[in-house]
């Protein structure tokens, strides 16, 4: 499995990584049940494929529970990401997950994680999608950086979009960026570019645009841009829409890994082996960006303004 340094942390990821918010549960987003013996099969299922880049968050159900469980001895064989600034509130049938940006929550967070996951530490923390104004008032900046001090967090990131991510971006402070991305939804692709340039590692999300609709978290309005832009003319004999979407992905240059989930051994045997055949052909690359531009898919042009 080919590897990229995620950026100026020097840890190196496997380019195909694998995202445990499917392995969540039924009480949070309308999650697929699992048994346990399933999330157990898959978690090991990774580590055997040779991905090591695996991330989760404290308010993705199950999910910080089982990798301490399944995998947890096995954790020098993999890199670990969470995410902070959650909650988890219990409403009956399901559970709310609202966002309390404050010291008292991120310390809770990352506690409750580590206890959870069965590890000292993770590799990687991330504030979970704050805007600019609520990490400022937070002070979360500095609390991420007393939490790294302790050593809980070797390094710090975000999960951000714009228009607050290009002020994460220039300030320095971030050591990795996670961002949506894949040919359905082009408008960070320019973004990117930005955080890599700046020395930060990139992880995608959303490469495999969620999956097809009416499938896992498939979106029927962003298959719409895989229409208009006829994408179906450039698949290979045999390829599927999934498997074009994963390789464009891959082919963004400054890309460092993506985080694809599944629940099924046979569905990440898949996103191996379309990982293992690299980038799609540069020509059919530049013409599917081409016509998705056509279409009305492609990268912002211009930074949102700034918040604050």
């Amino acid at each position: 499995m080919e590897k990229n340094l995620l950026g100026r942390t020097g840890l190196e990821v496997t380019r195909l990584g694998f995202g445990a918010m499917e392995i969540r549960g039924p009480r949070v987003w309308n999650g697929r049940p699992l048994a346990d013996s399933d999330a157990d099969r898959i978690l090991n299922a990774v580590l055997d494929a040779g991905i090591n880049f695996i991330d989760t968050s404290y308010d993705y159900g199950l999910s910080e529970e089982y990798i301490g469980r399944f995998i947890s001895h096995r954790r020098s064989e993999y890199i670990l990401g969470t995410k902070c600034g959650c909650t988890i509130v219990h409403a009956g049938d399901h559970d709310e997950t609202p966002h309390v940006w404050t010291k008292e929550n991120l310390l809770h967070n990352i506690d409750e994680s580590l206890r959870r996951l069965k590890t000292d530490y993770v590799d990687l923390l991330q504030l979970h999608n704050p805007t600019v104004i609520q990490t400022e008032e937070g002070g979360l900046i500095e609390v991420l950086k007393e939490i790294q001090a302790t050593g809980k967090a070797r390094y710090i990131g975000i999960s951000s979009t714009m228009p607050h991510i290009t002020s994460y971006i220039e300030s320095g402070a971030f050591d990795s960026f996670q961002i949506p991305y894949s040919a359905l939804e082009r408008n960070h692709e320019d973004i990117i570019t930005e955080a890599a340039k700046a020395g930060a590692g990139t992880i995608i999300r959303g490469g495999v645009g969620r999956g097809e609709p009416g499938v896992g978290l498939g979106e029927e309005n962003k298959w719409v841009h895989w229409e208009n832009a006829e994408l179906d003319e450039l698949l290979d004999e045999g390829e599927s829409r999934t498997t074009f979407l994963l390789r464009f992905t891959l082919s963004h240059p400054h890309l460092n890994t993506t985080i694809v989930g599944t629940m099924k051994p046979e569905h990440l045997f898949d996103n191996v082996r379309i990982a293992q055949k690299g980038p799609l052909p540069a020509d059919i690359y530049e013409e599917a960006k081409r016509r998705l531009l056509q279409s009305g898919q492609g990268p912002s042009s211009t930074y949102y303004r700034k918040e604050g």
